[in-house]
């Protein structure tokens, strides 16, 4: 069979490939899955893309890791999973059909969920370890630095938590917008000469609780730790790749007893969920539920549902476009 992948051969530059697979090649406790929708996850692929610090800076490089599909060939000793399955497919690549081991594939029980939704899964499920690891309490205020597919799912989730008020500042008014329809209580440019001022008057002068940054960026790290509450958290969710804005550690953190945060997904327990650390299962198992539920959203994140066979276009926007589509989706279905 022909299976297609994407493949980043040189910085910048993304192309569609096709290679053969047997798939009775399979090893007794591996599957075969077919993606019907992966996600781009901008942010951390543009990285690699171009090979920013903090990435392997090496080619040829496969991005994507958050797909779902189905079941199409299972090894003769697989037990959870049959044909027919429907499954979320991570860590494989932007791919028309991924080979795994059974054990490490999360099965979608509900047959209610669009795959389009589910295929967004894996990347949400970032955001839940971003918001989980602040330890929110009912009442407590929380800023959402950065709306990019992250934020938006940020937003959402704190919201849930009881974060009131709650705060979205991004520079992009349109995604302000969409932040105000998803439950902002007020949003914010960190453009804005008073901006912090702004943010510190929106709370009677003590600040905000918790934030969770998204952005990625040295500076706005500044900018949270200037608008952070005395003993407040910060929970680091956007990979801050270039250490470029100094930070005087004593005068924002150590005096003012703030807490930074790592929230890498590679930080989460394997087995077993704790208080502010959940499994990637257990928060695939909650994004799901929430979905089903109606109380999370995914199709706002959605920019466009494009063909694999554009895959140099998406990414060229991605390497050259400030604010690129905030959710982009490949549709592998079609492809022979």
């Amino acid at each position: 069979m022909k299976v297609y992948y994407v493949e980043v051969e040189t910085p910048g530059n993304a192309v569609l490939k096709h290679q053969e697979f047997d798939p009775a090649s399979l090893k007794p406790d591996e599957v075969l899955l077919k993606s019907d929708f992966s996600a781009v996850s901008a942010g951390t692929e543009r990285a690699w893309l171009l090979g920013l610090p903090n990435t392997s800076q090496s080619f040829p490089y496969h991005p994507g890791y958050s797909a779902a599909g189905t079941v199409v060939a299972a090894g003769d000793a697989v037990e959870n999973l049959k044909i027919g399955d429907r499954v979320l497919i991570t860590w494989g690549g932007h791919r028309s059909c991924t080979v795994k081991k059974a054990n490490t594939v999360f099965k979608i029980e509900d047959d209610s969920i669009d795959l389009l939704d589910a295929a967004f899964t894996h990347i949400a499920s970032f955001a839940f370890l971003g918001v989980r690891k602040l330890r929110l309490e009912l009442g407590e205020s929380a800023m959402i630095a950065g709306q990019g597919i992250l934020g938006v799912f940020a937003l959402q989730i704190a919201r849930l938590s009881g974060a009131i008020p709650l705060f979205v500042c991004d520079l992009d008014p349109k995604r302000r917008e969409l932040a105000e329809k998803l439950g902002a209580d007020r949003t914010f440019s960190p453009d804005a000469p008073d901006f912090i001022a702004q943010v510190l008057e929106a709370t009677g002068g003590r600040g905000v609780n918790g934030v969770v940054e998204v952005t990625g960026v040295a500076a706005a790290l500044q900018q949270a730790l200037e608008y952070v509450a005395w003993m407040g958290r910060i929970s680091l969710l956007g990979c801050t790749r270039v250490s470029d804005a100094p930070i005087d550690f004593y005068k924002y953190v150590h005096r003012r007893g703030v807490t930074l945060i790592g929230a890498h997904t590679m930080t989460r327990p394997t087995e077993e969920s704790r208080p502010g650390m959940w499994t990637e299962f257990d928060d695939y198992r909650t994004f799901l539920k929430l979905v089903a539920a109606g109380r999370l959203q995914v199709r706002p994140v959605i920019s466009e549902v494009v063909s694999p066979e554009k895959a140099h276009e998406v990414y060229e926007c991605i390497a050259k476009t400030k604010n690129p589509p905030l959710g982009i989706a490949f549709d592998w279905r079609n492809l022979q």
